[in-house]
């Protein structure tokens, strides 16, 4: 089953989520207008809005709420990256220039916060308390894993624990929110905690492959600059494990890489890893997260959804950007 397989199985909720989210962008500033349609039709795959309308069907939910939900999802993972980008010096996202190179750092942060707030300003709309605490608490997780994405950066001695944990925080989190809000809006609690594990699994799988891409993509497929991670000094899971297992001088010029150099050995960084097996053991844990991702689903009845569902986790590790 391909993405666009599974779009067109939900293609009346995509449009309609489409519309909400052009609708609810809406401000009488002008500015907030700007920037945020640019970000919004700046592509972007909307996996995360997606896996909560297919979770809401899958679960056997026919209300209307589940639209709105998947726009506070985008406008919370929108907000995110307005900020990352900002936190990161970013100039280029999805093959375009970032919203902070084109109006500056400040405009880039204030439209975020409009974002942000806005979602919150949706989310009571179903009236669910259990929505308000699923979100709450996810909001305040992402927070928290991009401190610690920040406090790992240029930071040789963070291993692949560390690692995991800010994946679980700062992307992961936003995806099982994602999933498991099909089933508090069907109201089916026993299948709340199997969906947030999958929807865990699958941002867990996605950010790997992220990570792995970084240094085997090219700019214009990934729609961002190769080797961002390392100018960031970003210890990502390739650079672990050269840091673990490559020889003396390989590890060697991965520390000086992500402590000061970065960007400036990034041929070096990128042939060692390519030479190491770094890239295969991190498609290899992907694959690991996939797998469970998909056996976490079995509880569900079988469905078309379901079935699309199946096939996201496999789409997050076997795609090229």
């Amino acid at each position: 089953m391909t993405l666009s397989e599974i779009r067109q199985l939900i293609a009346e909720d995509i449009a309609a989520t489409d519309q909400l989210i052009l609708k609810r962008l809406a401000s009488d500033v002008v500015l907030i207008n700007q920037i945020g349609h640019y970000i919004i039709h700046s592509g972007g795959k909307r996996l995360r809005p997606l896996m909560t309308l297919l979770s809401a069907r899958a679960c056997g939910y026919e209300g209307q709420h589940h639209l709105t939900m998947a726009a506070v999802i985008e406008f919370i993972h929108t907000s995110t990256l307005l900020h990352d980008d900002v936190v990161d010096e970013s100039d280029t996202r999805r093959g375009n220039k970032t919203a902070n190179e084109v109006w500056g750092n400040a405009a880039s942060v204030l439209v975020g916060d409009f974002l942000y707030s806005r979602s919150f300003e949706m989310m009571v709309e179903p009236n669910e308390m259990a929505i308000m605490r699923l979100m709450s608490e996810a909001t305040n997780v992402i927070a928290e894993g991009e401190v610690l994405q920040l406090l790992n950066c240029h930071d040789v001695s963070t291993d692949e624990t560390r690692y995991m944990e800010v994946i679980h925080r700062k992307t992961a989190k936003l995806f099982e929110a994602a999933t498991q809000l099909g089933a508090i809006l069907a109201h089916q609690p026993e299948w709340e905690q199997p969906l947030a594990q999958y929807g865990c699994l699958v941002g867990t799988a996605f950010q790997l492959v992220d990570d792995a891409l970084d240094y085997m993509g090219d700019a214009e497929t990934l729609g961002k600059n190769v080797g961002d991670d390392l100018a960031e000094g970003k210890p990502t899971l390739p650079l672990i494990y050269i840091l673990e297992h490559g020889s003396e001088e390989e590890k060697a010029i991965v520390r000086r890489a992500i402590e000061s150099e970065g960007i400036a050995l990034i041929d070096e960084v990128s042939e060692i890893i390519r030479n190491s097996g770094a890239i295969e053991y991190t498609y290899e844990v992907a694959r690991k997260e996939a797998i469970a991702a998909q056996d976490a689903l079995t509880v569900l009845p079988d469905s078309e959804y379901k079935n699309a569902l199946t096939a996201l986790a496999e789409l997050a590790v076997g795609r090229d950007h």
